[in-house]
């Protein structure tokens, strides 16, 4: 990869890294299925215009809409569960959780995907994961029961979101890149702002210059912009050289929580960073094959 590219990739990441911490400031003026709702048929819009402009067919795959129909419930309860969770605890861990994500996926995929065996260097790669995600469940938070409730949310958010990656990696040949991520999106937005409707209370409760500039950054940056940019990347240098640039994602994700939300970053949480950090990059750095993920965007 060029320097330009290698820049790019990891600027990208570092986006989406920072992707809870808009989150969290979007949920302080608007209700978390609303805002939902809102992010994903804005993205979707922006994708849709985005394929008619360039002239990428975007009704190509309805005739597999069985495929599409589960892809789009598994990220449908990925989301409610990852937005519920993320409105009961803290960004820095949620970034953390989330970043689970890698290493469940090696392990489905070795059971469901063919030609994707568990190697010692992918094994000691999910072992420093899994035993920084262990830090943050053995920190005393010393605050309610809400945060612990919050992060059991976003596990298992996760688990749907490996489950999604390792069933889009065995039928994504049945689709275009952005097929996987727009139908998806189209489908859940109503489904969020209904489930707003009922259940947030209110929708809206106050916009402001950094609820605005928040949304806008999810939507536009990284579910939108970030997702073009990165398929453009992937497509042209492949799946192994840009996903050596995953780690990057806690890394932001936990810093950005700390200075922008004032978040407390104790020793468990820098020591679960350095082990979460340290496996993603163990696994996917010098990888022969692709390893089954989605875009980071989705």
């Amino acid at each position: 990869m060029p320097r330009s590219a290698v820049l790019a990739a990891a600027l990208l990441c570092i986006l989406f890294g920072a992707n809870a911490v808009a989150i969290k400031v979007c949920l302080t003026g608007i209700g978390v299925f609303t805002t939902a709702g809102l992010r994903f048929g804005l993205a979707a819009a922006v994708i849709g215009f985005w394929a008619l402009l360039t002239g990428r067919p975007l009704f190509g795959a309805i005739s597999q809409w069985r495929r599409l129909g589960l892809i789009s419930v598994l990220f449908i309860a990925q989301l409610n569960l990852f937005y519920l969770g993320l409105s009961r605890t803290d960004a820095a861990r949620a970034a953390l959780l989330v970043n689970l994500q890698p290493f469940l996926v090696l392990i489905l995929a070795h059971f469901f995907v063919q030609g994707e065996p568990i190697t010692m260097r992918k094994c000691a790669g999910m072992l420093l994961g899994f035993a920084g995600i262990s830090l943050v469940f053995a920190e005393d938070v010393g605050r309610s029961g809400d945060l612990r409730t919050g992060d059991l949310l976003v596990l298992s958010a996760t688990v749907f979101w490996a489950m999604s990656g390792v069933y889009v990696k065995r039928v994504f040949h049945h689709f275009r890149g952005f097929h996987v991520v727009f139908y998806p999106m189209v489908l859940a937005a109503p489904v969020f702002l209904l489930e707003g409707y009922l259940l947030d209370a209110p929708m809206i409760r106050f916009l402001n210059t950094p609820v605005v500039l928040a949304f806008g950054y999810q939507s536009l940056i990284t579910a939108s912009f970030g997702f073009v940019a990165w398929n453009t990347l992937l497509k042209r240098y492949g799946a192994v050289p840009m996903h050596s640039f995953l780690f990057l994602m806690p890394v932001s994700g936990v810093f950005l929580a700390g200075v922008v939300l004032g978040e407390p970053v104790t020793w468990k949480i820098l020591s679960a960073l350095a082990m979460v950090a340290a496996g993603i990059a163990l696994v996917h750095v010098g990888a022969r094959a692709p390893i089954p993920s989605l875009p980071p965007a989705k």
